[in-house]
């Protein structure tokens, strides 16, 4: 076989484990070292020392002398500078405090005075627990970024509400699982700081470029909630008397002023900071988990138990991210020194796609990709893959980079591997069944179509802020 033949079936290999379900990141730098081993293997370099060996040197000396050897090859001197490069990158700094400030802002006690303020101040709109809820989705999955933690705690708060105001079932399910998903999209969010160290593109101008394509999401699924009200008045009943609290308008501010604003003035502040260059991204994610920490205290949510809950969480998500980038890197190399990409890159250019073409096909096949893996997984092995080919179709890492993000968001939402419909699933009524909330999820999946047709008619959604702040 030859090392092209070798890099494919080096990555059939990998995709057959992976749905055999092996853990990812080991199988990665399983697979990357095995292949490696052979791609770098020089006899003459490795085994060198056998040259200076006496003739009667025992058995003993020969066997040291011979692992000594094995372990000189280059592969194992790539797995080591891999995982240096990964642990110093500064970008992937900033995932750790991001998801600290996550895990506490969770834990501070927020959502629920949030729910029940929108709630209220939504009373007079069609589908007003919808929206109240949606909007809540979208303001904590922007401040955590953590779609099972946004998910299952909206599902304890709001689900059991909409469903007591008689919403229909899966219409209520998939708002919450539509919103939950809001984070892995919207500024300041986790995959873009990934996405970001995979393509080298600036952290700030996708954040920028992805701001727009976002709202363009929100105001779609809101289009969608008051829209069905309206027609379908039976699937979001109009609050009767007495079921909504009556407050004066004071006293509505006060609860604005208490539960919107302080979440709104944490989130701007972060994205603020980084947009208009006040601050990197690594320093305003500490700012923030300094304000999440904050929040917690004036909450009175802040104990022992929650700090070392939150502590723990993020180094256990944070190690999974590192060492998917370390598998990823390694097994790239490798497969890149075999030439495994040049044939990918030779065989798309061979197809004489158009630049509209390739973005189809690039997008059927990381939504195809959603179902059975995590964005994490897709983003940092999958989507390197196209990465070489954008310059080829003239398209812009950028804007790849936020019809990718949109993407992403079907993956937490089409069965059989919608992880949004499984978290609610495990903490809804039993009468809530699976099915009625895949269902719930479709329409929102059109409105991300929808979103994705959008950006790319109109491009300058994704280039107008970053081209407005910093400039062509």
């Amino acid at each position: 076989m030859t090392d092209p033949q070798i890099a494919l079936l080096m990555l059939g290999l990998f995709i057959f484990a992976v749905f055999l379900g092996f853990p990812i990141a080991f199988t990665l730098m399983a697979v990357g070292i095995g292949f490696g081993y052979y791609a770098y293997f020089d006899a003459r370099r490795m085994f060198r020392s056998f040259d200076r060996l006496e003739e009667g040197a025992s058995i003993w000396e020969r066997w040291t002398t011979w692992f000594d050897g094995f372990l000189q090859n280059r592969v194992f001197d790539l797995f080591i500078n891999q995982t240096f490069t990964v642990m110093s990158n500064e970008v992937l700094t900033a995932v750790p405090l991001f998801l600290f400030m996550g895990y506490i802002v969770e834990r501070a006690n927020i959502v629920d005075r949030l729910f029940s303020t929108l709630n209220i101040a939504s009373k007079n709109v069609p589908g007003s627990m919808g929206v109240a809820a949606l909007i809540t989705c979208a303001l904590f999955a922007t401040a955590t970024g953590i779609v099972g933690a946004v998910v299952t705690l909206m599902g304890l708060l709001a689900l059991p509400a909409m469903l007591k105001a008689r919403y229909d079932e899966s219409f209520a399910a998939g708002i919450i699982c539509a919103g939950g998903t809001l984070g892995i999209l919207i500024p300041p969010s986790i995959m873009l700081i990934v996405y970001a160290a995979a393509s080298n593109v600036s952290i700030v101008r996708l954040y920028a470029g992805a701001l727009i394509p976002g709202l363009f999401l929100v105001g779609l699924y809101l289009i969608y909630i008051v829209g069905r009200s309206i027609l379908q008045p039976s699937a979001a009943p109009r609050p009767e008397p007495g079921e909504v609290e009556e407050v004066s308008t004071g006293r509505l501010l006060w609860m604005i002023l208490t539960s919107f604003l302080p979440l709104a003035v944490l989130i701007f502040a972060v994205l603020g900071s980084i947009l208009f260059g006040l601050a990197t991204p690594t320093e305003a994610a500490s700012i923030g988990a300094l304000g999440g920490m904050a929040l917690a205290v004036i909450y009175r949510a802040m104990t022992w138990q929650r700090l070392r809950e939150s502590v723990y969480l993020t180094v256990r998500t944070t190690a999974m991210v590192c060492w998917l980038f370390v598998g990823s890197y390694i097994f790239s190399s490798v497969f890149s020194y075999l030439g495994g990409e040049e044939v990918i890159s030779e065989f798309v250019q061979s197809l004489d796609l158009s630049p509209l073409t390739f973005l189809i096909c690039a997008q059927l096949i990381i939504f195809l990709l959603g179902w059975p893996l995590e964005w994490s997984e897709i983003i940092i092995i999958f989507v390197p893959i196209f990465l070489p080919l954008l310059a080829f179709f003239e398209i812009d890492p950028l804007f790849f980079g936020v019809l990718v993000a949109l993407n992403l968001q079907t993956s937490f939402l089409t069965p059989p591997m919608a992880m949004s419909a499984y978290y609610l699933k495990g903490i809804a009524p039993p009468e809530v069944r699976l099915t009625m909330i895949f269902r719930g999820c479709m329409p929102f999946l059109l409105c991300v179509f929808l979103a994705m047709a959008l950006v790319y008619i109109w491009p300058g959604s994704v280039f107008y802020l970053p081209d407005q702040i910093y400039g062509n």
